[in-house]
């Protein structure tokens, strides 16, 4: 008898739906009158926006894998965003290709971190990913 889904298929399902469900649960009303009180020493630390980096391979051997994943956050971002944003500022996604290569994904890790300011990474799918840059 055959499996309904592969191990690899749930761990990518399951991946996915933790990172929306992540996402989901930032959101806010888009009233103000029902946003949550913040520390006025971050309240002027996001400007205009959010901005939230994305570092999946786009390209390389595990691009088949994880393209889906960084198309399921961007539509996470997307609906949060429509929502209202968080805390009153929409979401921007800044997306990077890790190249299916650890040494690259530390190099844009590091480039999202210090160069675009983001507050969280999404990504670094394989352990070696997220390893490199330790």
């Amino acid at each position: 008898m055959k499996e309904l889904f592969s191990r690899r298929e749930l761990v990518i399902f399951g991946s996915t739906v933790a990172s929306s469900l992540l996402l989901k649960a930032c959101r806010t009303a888009s009233s103000t009158s029902s946003r949550p009180k913040v520390s006025p020493s971050i309240e002027g630390t996001f400007g205009e926006t959010i901005k939230v980096g994305i570092l999946h391979s786009l390209s390389g051997s595990l691009a088949i894998s994880e393209k889906s994943v960084v198309d399921a956050e961007r539509l996470a971002i997307e609906e949060i965003n429509q929502a209202g944003g968080v805390l009153g500022k929409q979401i921007e996604a800044i997306v990077e290709d890790g190249n299916s290569d650890p040494a690259t994904f530390a190099e844009k890790a590091k480039k999202l971190i210090e160069q675009d300011k983001v507050v969280t990474v999404f990504g670094c799918w394989t352990s070696a990913s997220r390893k490199a840059g330790v």
